[in-house]
């Protein structure tokens, strides 16, 4: 998926009203308060699975980068958001609202911008490039 269409994903979903329920979406998952889109996944492994996944990663890497420099063009430099405090109140069974509590389970960071009444955040997990818009708080 190239850029452009990762941006034209997040400006659907900053668009896109929030469902009252929990469940897949076109793009990921959502739920009440938040949409999140998977942008890149885990393609399987051919003959060489250790060369096939770190030409994955690279690639997810190459993907985040470029999204991360079109949003900051938009929208100034993001907050580095860590998610490590998150994963410790959920660990503890502490209330911890998704898509934070998911997020936390998968990375240890984010970039964060606040955009009128949404967060946008875009984060890179093992197998996946995310990208999130939400109305519910990190903090």
């Amino acid at each position: 998926m190239t850029t452009a269409r990762h941006l034209e994903i997040i400006d659907l979903l900053r668009a896109r009203d929030f469902p009252a329920e929990r469940g897949p979406s076109d793009v990921g998952s959502e739920g009440p308060g938040f949409h999140i889109a998977e942008l890149t996944g885990h393609f399987g492994h051919g003959a060489d699975p250790d060369a096939d996944r770190e030409a994955e990663a690279q690639q997810r890497l190459a993907e985040q980068e470029g999204l991360l420099r079109g949003l900051t063009e938009r929208w100034g430099e993001p907050d580095l958001f860590s998610l490590a405090s998150t994963q410790l109140r959920a660990e503890r069974d502490e209330e911890v609202p998704d898509p934070w509590r998911r997020l936390s389970e998968q990375m240890g960071w984010l970039h964060l911008w606040r955009i009128e009444d949404r967060w946008i955040a875009v984060g890179l997990s093992e197998f996946q490039l995310l990208a999130v818009v939400t109305e519910i708080d990190p903090h």
